[in-house]
């Protein structure tokens, strides 16, 4: 049985880092920085780096249902999915994510744009 992306990268503590950083540049964003004033950042951080985890065929599952539902009330347009997708891109080749294990996960994520834009 070969190791799933989740696994060859070192699993929830690899992942967690990855994240940390990722919402570390998320934050210094003008477009997308605002979407988090007021937000529980370790609570969710701690659910991205499940959704991160998922997406590289880790044990959490997160269902497109429930993405709508979080996203729903957020007033995402295109242009703040579209800034996180390359900030997210930009820090997994910091991390040396392989190209074709970076593509993978950005295929998901943009794969699921329809339930995060939500102004459209």
């Amino acid at each position: 049985m070969s190791a799933t992306m989740f696994d060859r990268y070192g699993g929830f503590g690899s992942v967690h880092r990855v994240v940390l950083s990722f919402y570390d540049k998320l934050l210094d964003s003008d477009v997308v920085g605002p979407y988090f004033d007021d937000i529980d950042m370790p609570a969710l951080v701690d659910h991205q780096t499940k959704f991160i985890s998922q997406v590289m065929g880790g044990p959490v599952t997160y269902t497109n249902k429930v993405l709508d539902q979080v996203h729903r009330n957020l007033d995402i347009d295109q242009e703040a999915f579209d800034e996180m997708a390359d900030i997210l891109e930009r820090t997994l080749q910091e991390f040396d994510f392989r190209a074709d294990d970076v593509r993978t996960i950005m295929a998901d994520i943009k794969s699921r744009q329809p339930y995060i834009v939500t102004n459209k």
